[in-house]
């Protein structure tokens, strides 16, 4: 039912970005998990991708199968796309495809679920930055969504007098709804861009 030990290797590998993995039993295969979000299947031996928004469109054209699951007999097509030969070989592009069904999996997730209450609830915040952000005027997820990730760290700084790169990107992921890592890639260079012209 698992990967090969050789692709396990590899894709502990591609996905360390994520952090630990964990997995659950599901669809008579394995699940994948970042962050409690499920953004793949292990199935007969074979890695399968959520599917969702942009990444399913980028999937199917890729001409990658779906996984079809039988249901008390009944074949049920998910929205999970297996990782072929060719895929498995480019590590860089798994990597991408595999951070992308991860990150609109969490816009899936975050978008069922109420807008948090508080700021210690989105996505790379906890209650001690929940506290500094407080201490700089920023009390609510709106404040942060309406002053933004560049403001909002430039408060902090202001605060704790410290340039933190890795803050600056986890301040725009809780406000994108996605861990720092699987931040859009435009989005993370600007605020690259940005914190160096800053730092200089």
């Amino acid at each position: 039912m698992f990967l090969s030990e050789g692709r396990f290797t590899q894709l502990k590998n591609g996905f360390s970005s994520f952090g630990r993995l964990t997995r659950k039993p599901q669809f008579g295969g394995y699940s994948l998990l970042a962050d409690g979000v499920m953004f793949a299947i292990i199935a007969d031996g074979e890695l399968y991708l959520r599917g969702n928004g942009h990444a399913e469109v980028l999937f199917k054209a890729r001409g990658m199968k779906n996984y079809i699951y039988s249901k008390r007999g009944v074949p049920v097509t998910l929205r999970y796309y297996r990782v072929g030969e060719s895929l498995w070989q480019d590590q860089a592009l798994l990597s991408q495809y595999a951070h992308l069904a991860y990150h609109y999996s969490l816009i899936e997730v975050v978008g069922k679920k109420k807008i948090p209450a508080r700021l210690k609830d989105l996505p790379n915040l906890g209650m001690s930055l929940e506290r500094q952000l407080w201490k700089v005027g920023i009390c609510k997820v709106e404040d942060l969504r309406l002053l933004g990730a560049k403001a909002s760290y430039l408060k902090l700084h202001q605060y704790k007098r410290k340039r933190n790169v890795s803050l600056l990107l986890a301040l725009a992921g809780a406000i994108e709804g996605c861990h720092s890592a699987v931040l859009p890639a435009q989005i993370r260079n600007d605020l690259l861009r940005w914190h160096k012209e800053l730092v200089c």
